[in-house]
């Protein structure tokens, strides 16, 4: 499994309008994607820096370069900067019942 950080930025007082776009476009297009299971979205208590992370069950390149640019533009009225994306091999996981990965 895999899991998607992204890190971003909010123009001020967006915080609303973004969780409206997150629910309303950007998770259907996920649950319409190869290999999506979840996705959580936090969000620092200033209201302007989120943190979603999406889990996969495999790599989510595909989805990198189909979807996320249509992602990118229902969030640009709210978003400031460029969102950070790093992706990573998940090695544990209680919610997702994934056991550690054995040590080399």
């Amino acid at each position: 499994m895999f899991v998607r950080n992204v890190s971003m930025r909010l123009k001020p007082n967006t915080l609303n309008e973004f969780t409206r776009t997150l629910e309303s476009e950007i998770v259907p297009l996920l649950r319409k994607q190869k290999g999506f299971r979840d996705e959580i979205t936090a969000v620092v208590s200033s209201e302007r820096e989120v943190m979603t992370s999406s889990f996969w069950d495999e790599n989510a390149e595909a989805y990198n370069t189909s979807a996320y640019p249509q992602v990118l533009a229902s969030l640009g009225k709210v978003l400031e900067g460029t969102p950070h994306v790093r992706t990573l091999e998940v090695v544990n996981s209680t919610f997702h019942k994934i056991a550690a990965r054995a040590a080399a």
